[in-house]
């Protein structure tokens, strides 16, 4: 292990930090430019992408246009999404699935050789492309990092940590990562991407994997950048339920495509209950089958997902993890309807950018999950996440190439050495999570209310005062309590934004104001101040 008394210092062009979709779209995107990529995971497949059931959705069909898909978004999105950044969402997103098809991933295909095309919840018509059935994931995540690890520009940094970003007068001037191989390294560079993905482990319940817990959007609201629309996140409705899970994360997830081929959510007694919730039933957007499975659990009745009329439609082959999950989970699908529990899945806030994927910061660009672009609004619609990952991920590549912003930072700066203490603590970080975790999903869940969301705050402010006064006595220890710190700084802003938006809208439901209201019709922004 590196020695941890000193930082040592290295200069970079380009840093991009995250491995998803995103990260590693923009790192080959950037091309000849020298890049840095800077990934907390073992390796490069982490982060909730590779993991990723669903598909990309493109109007590729003969009676779908980009307007159409535009309108779908902005239909889910309820009255929060930019029209013109959802019209060019889906305008490009046709040119960058070619992209991947030229990296090599094999979308799975009709007897004719087109691309087929499936339907999912809140699209009007059949425009997901997958690779692998539900495998989406990991075979895109897989086809670019070996385009990765032959691409002569880019260097990897493996289980490295990033820490915080260094700001001066002319925006960013480096980061402070530390990892087992190097200590403490500050990189100096004045062009940084931040494509870190979601804040999923705020929450007990959630579909992402346990490297989750929001570092992205913790060190830029620490950098002063300007946040926005945090109180919108997306319960997936339809997480295999497991009991003996210890951590309450990496739930599988039963994605959507099973509803759009014919599976129904039932209750304990065989009644088909989303006939009566929606219209489209099955297939209302997730925000409606979400609160509709969470009442049902709540009053104590047991919610399924009964995937036997996709078997009976011979379909089983299109969707391999499922199968896989439920099995390993102790279920025979051809005979048992599968539990199913709403898991924190998506975050529609996020750093606010632009569309060239600028923040508030200057040299900070953000994609991805970790970035709000204005087209989720409050609701976001099935596989558009994998879609903008990759479209702002091109962006911000272009535009970081060819703006005219120096590698390095004009000015000097000097690294502080982060703190160890020698004295144990009191706290466990493991414990801090937890209980933020807990509170999360009670007061800032699918259901809320001032009252709750009230105590959230106030608990969430006496365990910021007690992690203050602690200190870490080892390197992996300080990189366990920064993740801790991180959960409770994202659980922080993401309960005040709730608390303060008095209205129900998309995936943000107060049940003391369960109506949308008209003044309410707007983005909520915010910063690292607004919880000072």
């Amino acid at each position: 292990m590196a020695a941890v008394d000193t930082v040592s210092v290295q200069d970079d062009d380009i840093i991009v930090v995250g491995s998803g979709i995103a990260g590693l779209v923009c790192a080959l995107s950037l091309a000849p430019r020298s890049v840095t990529l800077i990934t907390k995971t073992p390796g490069l497949a982490g982060g909730s992408s590779f993991w990723a059931k669903g598909g990309i959705a493109a109007a590729l069909g003969r009676d779908d246009s980009a307007q159409e898909h535009a309108r779908d978004t902005l239909a889910a999105g309820a009255g929060l999404s930019d029209p013109a950044q959802a019209l060019s969402l889906a305008e490009d997103g046709i040119e960058s699935l070619q992209l991947l098809i030229d990296e090599g991933v094999l979308f799975d295909r009709a007897l004719d050789g087109t691309l087929e095309l499936a339907r999912e919840a809140a699209h009007k018509h059949a425009r997901v492309v997958h690779a692998g059935g539900d495998a989406t994931g990991e075979l895109v995540v897989s086809a670019l990092i070996r385009r990765i690890q032959s691409c002569p520009t880019v260097r990897v940094l493996e289980d490295t940590f990033a820490c915080d970003f260094a700001v001066g007068a002319s925006g960013i001037e480096g980061l402070m990562t530390i990892s087992a191989a190097e200590g403490f390294v500050f990189h100096r560079s004045a062009n940084i991407v931040l494509a870190t993905g979601g804040i999923g482990m705020a929450w007990w319940s959630t579909t992402n994997p346990e490297e989750s817990t929001g570092d992205g959007l913790a060190m830029a609201a620490r950098a002063g950048a300007t946040l926005t629309d945090l109180e919108f996140m997306q319960f997936h409705p339809t997480a295999l339920a497991q009991t003996g899970s210890s951590s309450g994360a990496s739930l599988p997830l039963l994605t959507e495509a099973l509803r759009g081929a014919g599976a129904q959510l039932i209750d304990e007694t065989g009644y088909r209950f989303m006939l009566e919730e929606h219209p489209s039933a099955e297939l209302a957007p997730r925000d409606v089958i979400a609160r509709a499975i969470h009442d049902r659990i709540t009053a104590g009745q047991g919610v399924f997902l009964d995937l036997r009329p996709v078997i009976a439609a011979g379909k089983t082959a299109l969707f391999p993890r499922a199968m896989e999950a439920a099995t390993k989970a102790g279920f025979d699908p051809q005979i048992d309807p599968l539990p199913v529990t709403p898991a924190a899945h998506y975050h529609m806030g996020g750093v606010k950018t632009d569309r060239r994927g600028r923040t508030s910061v200057d040299g900070l660009w953000a994609c991805g999950e970790v970035a709000t672009t204005g087209i989720h609004g409050a609701n976001r619609l099935a596989s558009n996440s994998l879609l903008e990952g990759l479209v702002y991920a091109r962006r911000v590549a272009n535009d970081v190439a060819t703006r005219r912003r120096p590698s390095r930072p004009a000015s000097v700066f000097t690294p502080e050495q982060p703190q160890f203490s020698p004295q144990p603590n009191t706290l466990e970080p493991s414990s801090v999570s937890a209980e933020v975790r807990k509170l999360m999903s009670e007061s800032v869940g699918i259901s809320r209310s001032a009252k709750g969301l009230e105590r959230a705050v106030s608990r969430f402010s006496e365990l910021h005062e007690q992690l203050s006064e602690t200190g870490s006595a080892s390197l992996d220890e300080f990189i366990r309590w920064s993740e801790a710190g991180n959960v409770l700084l994202v659980a922080r802003l993401v309960t005040l934004a709730a608390l303060r938006r008095e209205e129900s809208r998309g995936s943000h439901y107060r049940d003391d104001f369960p109506c949308a209201r008209l003044e309410w019709q707007r983005r909520q922004g915010m910063t690292i101040e607004s919880i000072a």
